[in-house]
């Protein structure tokens, strides 16, 4: 860091590997570094988190369950992963990030 740089935000203790991650590239890419679009990004690595732990229980006992009577329903981690998935979309969407790729020459990016 150089003379009159500000340290990155670090990542909040408490989020996953995963999250952790995921914070830092969106910090490092696009420079966040206010109080709202913090808040925001943390409810996001927050949401991607709850996301991947319902996850692992839809994976660990299939996406529907058995009730106390015997009947099929829905797993209940199934509800929370689509909830989770909205929110941490939303609070992405509420930064207002710019997704257009940063590119050092005019015209489209090349091919495969």
């Amino acid at each position: 860091m150089s003379w009159g740089q500000k340290a990155k935000p670090k990542a909040p203790t408490g989020l996953s590997a995963e999250a952790r991650e995921f914070w830092q590239a969106l910090i490092d890419e696009y420079e966040i570094e206010d109080a709202a679009g913090l808040k925001l990004l943390l409810r996001a690595c927050e949401a991607l988190d709850r996301m991947r732990r319902a996850q692992k229980l839809i994976k660990k006992d299939g996406e529907c369950i058995p009730d106390k009577k015997g009947s099929i329903k829905s797993h209940p981690a199934v509800s929370i992963e689509k909830e989770a998935h909205r929110q941490m979309l939303e609070a992405l969407k509420m930064m207002n990030l710019d997704i257009e790729p940063l590119r050092d020459k005019p015209g489209r990016p090349g091919g495969k």
